[in-house]
């Protein structure tokens, strides 16, 4: 066989296996094996490199960062929907549809799920993907192709030998799945980072960043509705033959659309969904209704902005009154601060809220926030709490503005903000509540693991001046700790033998615990097991820590930054003083019964952090993986699991708690 043929071959089955993985929720080959397929396909396009080609999978993520997205016109304009939450303009809807139709023709309607996320149109010609654009003013968007082609679930090329047109558009929602949002901001909030509000505000900031690298680590996913071409042989009569001719050439649409003759079958679609929408391991909104027929539609028309033959009904997300007692500004440990409303405490969504966020000085200027309101709390994705509206008739006379602080609430430092940023930031690196969340964050769980030194304790410490950087921690004494409040002999000694262990911790811990901006435990993992030691980390160059898969140019810069910086090389060089272990252990376990097991960690563990469970994984030869399918072997389920534990119940999976992921440990018999 040619190189040529092969590299086609190897194309074609990797887009086949994307198709099964990430359309159809259903692999039919193990990770191992597409891992082979595309070494081989990197390994052949190395070292033939005049046959790569823009389709090819090991293109997904191409081209250098821009510095703003060039504006593309769109060849038909991208309308919006009318939207309702009012069930009675819905039902006129229909009336205007019936009335305009005529009374006598028969019509039905597609009702499709409303994802929350970004309007896309895509173009194709002669099958290969040529442009991806958002959605705009309607008549010209943003050119974010390189973006566009990281989202795995569109194909890069159509391959269905000639039978397809030689141009169409295809338009869709580009979205965050819940599982995806979660992570984010979990590592968001790990690099002191403000979280993402939903998944909608995630999935579009993800599609407008200048790195497609970065992109791509967001794993957006896109369900398709809309095809247009002009070529006579592939023009359908209906909405539904569309949506099925976009199944056939390779796209994701989702599933749970469906036909609907009379407005009864409609409300029943929308009460339905209403009720099952957080089954769902993505967000919607709402529902789109649709009149099903091509032709319909086009003597339907439209208006300058919107189709008459179609309609959006929003559901209401679900909210609660509260009252805003106090907003107080918090100093994260990258020097960010951040409002936060103190709220009398509500139930909201099976959850006693008591807290808010306020994002930052824009939001609440721009929602005319003040303390002592009124407030409405909504849930932003079902997960963080925030303040939506204020209830202004019932503001009292005597509030006032709320004033934007100027300097620090921490050390007084003049707050500064830059240029595109909403932030407002405290540039003193010593500032105490920065040092304060340092430490926090060192000895979390998920770094050194520095039992009992919680939130609390580090406040004391630093403000009794007996810890002032990460370093002083190795430097207590059990005589200071026993004469400060609430210590005792007892607590100290544990306190002490707490610190002595945390030595010990891996290089991935130390690493994430330093607390490198834009590293994450997953970054961490990945330097730990290339650089092998701290010091090879420290003397690395940007160009080395690029060659690494999974690090980007933001990410490489922040690291040679930070290892530039003397304090930092003066502070790392007290820790190995200290006997901090500062090097990878490389130690083959005896028996690796999870060898060839993978393992999807969901919810909330009580004994371990997810990082000690997928350190035990794979210390044991198991693989953790971040989706369920079919190929998981087994999903380790904790409090609140969410949409990944109800995939694995609709896959059949092997589900196992905490107290039985330890037990098989300990016996083996996996």
């Amino acid at each position: 066989m040619s190189v040529e043929k092969e590299i086609l071959q190897l194309r074609k089955k990797i887009q086949r296996y994307d198709y099964e993985y990430y359309v159809q929720a259903r692999p039919s080959v193990s990770d191992y094996e597409y891992d082979i397929l595309m070494k081989r396909l990197e390994a052949l396009e190395q070292e033939y490199p005049d046959l790569i080609t823009a389709d090819s999978p090991t293109q997904r993520v191409s081209g250098r960062p821009s510095k703003e997205f060039p504006t593309v016109r769109h060849k038909h304009p991208m309308l919006s929907l009318t939207n309702t939450y009012n069930r009675q303009e819905f039902m006129e809807f229909d009336q205007r549809v019936r009335s305009a139709l005529g009374r006598e023709e028969v019509y039905e309607y597609i009702a499709e799920l409303k994802i929350d996320g970004l309007a896309v149109s895509l173009l194709y010609e002669n099958g290969l993907l040529v442009r991806g654009a958002t959605r705009g003013d309607g008549k010209q968007g943003d050119d974010i192709t390189n973006n566009i082609r990281t989202i795995r679930s569109i194909p890069l090329r159509i391959f269905k030998e000639n039978n397809f047109p030689a141009a169409f558009e295809v338009r869709g929602e580009a979205y965050l799945p819940k599982a995806s949002f979660e992570r984010i901001n979990e590592n968001r909030l790990s690099r002191g980072e403000a979280p993402f509000a939903n998944p909608r505000n995630a999935a579009a900031g993800s599609l407008k960043l200048q790195d497609p690298k970065l992109v791509a680590k967001r794993r957006l996913e896109m369900f398709c509705y809309y095809f247009y071409t002009e070529d006579d042989r592939f023009v359908k009569f209906s909405h539904q033959e569309n949506l099925l001719l976009l199944k056939e050439f390779g796209f994701a649409v989702n599933p749970h659309y469906e036909k609907c003759r009379t407005m009864f079958e409609v409300t029943a679609y929308v009460e339905k969904w209403e009720q099952k929408r957080h089954t769902l391991p993505y967000e919607i909104d709402g529902v789109v209704l649709k009149v099903n027929s091509i032709a319909q539609q086009q003597k339907l028309g439209s208006t300058a902005k919107s189709p008459r033959w179609a309609i959006a009904f929003k559901f209401h997300a679900e909210r609660a009154e509260s009252r805003i007692e106090k907003i107080i500004w918090q100093v994260g440990r990258s020097g960010i601060v951040t409002p936060v409303a103190e709220l009398r405490p509500v139930k909201l969504a099976g959850t006693t809220v008591a807290r808010a966020t306020l994002h930052n000085s824009d939001e609440i200027a721009r929602k005319d926030i003040r303390e002592g309101d009124f407030v409405y709390i909504e849930k932003g994705g079902d997960i963080i709490p925030k303040v939506v509206e204020v209830i202004k008739e019932k503001r009292a006379p005597q509030i006032r503005p709320l004033s934007i602080p100027k300097t620090c609430p921490s050390c007084g430092t003049p707050l500064v903000r830059a240029p595109g940023e909403a932030a407002l930031r405290c540039l003193n690196s010593r500032c105490p509540e920065q040092v304060k969340r340092r430490i926090e964050h060192f000895a979390g769980r998920g770094a050194m693991d520095i039992e009992g030194l919680g939130s609390a304790l580090v406040d004391l410490l630093v403000d009794q001046g007996l810890l002032k950087d990460i370093a002083d921690i190795y430097e207590l004494k059990k005589e200071d700790l026993e004469k400060l409040e609430r210590m005792g002999p007892k607590s100290a000694e544990n306190l002490i033998t707490a610190v002595r262990k945390s030595k010990k911790q891996s290089l991935t811990r130390l690493i994430f615990g330093l607390g490198i901006p834009f590293i994450g435990i997953t970054a961490a993992t990945d330097l730990a097991r290339n650089f092998k030691s701290l010091k090879a980390l420290m003397d690395a160059k940007t160009e080395t820590l690029l060659a690494i898969d999974g690090v980007g140019d933001k990410m490489a810069e922040s690291i040679v930054s930070f290892f530039q910086q003397p304090e930092n090389r003066a502070l790392i060089h007290r820790l190995i003083q200290a006997g901090v272990q500062t090097e990878q252990e490389e130690s083959t376990p005896k028996s690796l019964p999870l060898e060839g097991k993978s393992f999807v960690l969901t919810g909330t563990l009580s004994g371990l952090t997810r990082v000690q469970a997928s350190e035990l994984i794979i210390q044991k030869g198991g693989r953790v993986v971040s989706s369920v399918s079919k190929n998981t072997s087994f999903v380790l389920a904790g409090a609140n699991p969410g949409s990944k534990l109800q995939k694995a119940e609709k896959l059949g999976l092997k589900i196992i708690t905490e107290n039985e992921f330890l037990n098989l440990l300990q016996r083996g018999d996996f």
